[in-house]
């Protein structure tokens, strides 16, 4: 058995590292890219950008890039799910509107506000209900296929809309408004540089977590997972159980993003945990590129700060010019925006040492380069 399993690691290894990207709708593997390291430059400039945001910003504007930070957080919750483990979840806001409505309901009720009770039971909420949602559409007898999985999370996202509107408890329609701002200690975080950078160091965080677990041993398993999952499961890997780990990842991510949204905003509402902000989600990803982090984030930033400067210059026509520029970024850059500076070999990652051979053929080389 042992032997086995290691025979699966070392051929998921081998195409990984063979630089062949399978699609899949069955297409001819991707060509090898150049060997450039681009991916820490684009983290780089978009962390120092952000860091320096507030110092140049308005403190307007700095509200709505509060906003941004949490709704990439969010966005990186959905590529984990969909960009390395395929799966399509049109139900990730399930996840992030019930830890919204569930910290709203511990400051409305319970008068708990304190950010290191808030922000995990967020974190516990998301988890749970991904838990439960992945367990039942993913931990059947039989593979779930992606069509069953994607409406059944549509499914779950629907439901949970139409029961928020309709539960009084929950406040109905109206939602639950005037939330208490998030404390420590004495202190209250109110909209502004400091909630900015709360934020901005949680996705920080998450982000370097979430780029630890896809590069371990574990996404190895995930990138042969999106690459070839009949070859996987092949192997021994039990494909359905990583899916649902990831999965149940995603949603405790998807929750804690959903607890600072609550926060920030003052109120929950719905549409919170409906379909719409489910697509939107996926809009973002979509537009800036799956399966690499950093354009999830890059995807949210962009939509939302267009989406702003569009609908605060063309009032009437906004949604109509938007949909039409990510019509666009689909029809002809199917790998999102990332892809114009990340190619398709950076993009599926580097795992464990370069083969022996390259090295000695380096060092044969060298002697012969050698007067």
């Amino acid at each position: 058995m042992l032997k086995s399993m290691g025979a699966a690691k070392q051929a998921v290894r081998a195409d990984i590292d063979s630089g062949t990207e399978v699609s899949v709708t069955g297409s001819a593997p991707a060509e090898r890219t150049s060997g450039r390291n681009v991916l820490p430059i684009v983290e780089g400039v978009v962390l120092v950008a952000a860091l320096l945001a507030p110092l140049v910003l308005q403190d307007y504007l700095t509200v709505f890039a509060t906003r941004v930070i949490i709704l990439a957080l969010f966005a990186l919750s959905f590529d984990l799910v969909w960009g390395y483990a395929g799966i399509m979840s049109f139900g990730q806001a399930l996840f992030f509107g019930s830890a919204g409505y569930g910290v709203a309901l511990l400051a409305r009720d319970l008068d708990i506000t304190n950010i290191f009770l808030v922000l995990p039971a967020g974190t516990i909420i998301g988890l749970t209900f991904a838990l439960l949602l992945g367990g039942f559409l993913l931990l059947g007898r039989h593979p779930s296929s992606v069509i069953f999985v994607s409406l059944g999370t549509l499914t779950g996202s629907y439901a949970a809309d139409r029961l928020a509107r309709g539960w009084y408890y929950l406040g109905g329609q109206n939602g639950i408004p005037s939330i208490a701002p998030m404390t420590l200690g004495g202190y209250e975080f109110s909209e502004g540089p400091a909630f900015y950078y709360l934020v901005l160091g949680i996705l920080v965080v998450v982000y370097l977590l979430c780029r630890f677990l896809v590069r371990s041993q574990f996404g190895l398993a995930l990138a042969g997972l999106r690459e070839n999952e009949q070859r996987i499961a092949f192997f021994g890997y039990k494909a359905q159980h990583l899916k649902a780990i990831i999965f149940t990842i995603g949603g405790a991510i998807a929750g804690l993003a959903g607890s600072l949204y609550a926060f920030h905003e003052g109120f929950v509402w719905p549409n919170m945990v409906g379909v719409v902000v489910s697509t939107q989600v996926v809009l973002y990803v979509l537009f800036g590129g799956s399966g690499t982090l950093i354009g999830a984030v890059i995807g949210a930033v962009i939509v939302e700060g267009v989406s702003f400067w569009l609908s605060d210059n063309y009032r009437e026509i906004w949604p109509i010019i938007l949909g039409l520029l990510l019509l666009l970024v689909i029809l002809f850059r199917p790998l999102g925006l990332i892809s114009f500076v990340l190619g398709e070999r950076e993009r599926v990652g580097s795992f464990g040492a370069k083969p022996k051979e390259n090295n000695k053929q380096t060092v044969k080389e060298k002697r012969n380069a050698a007067p």
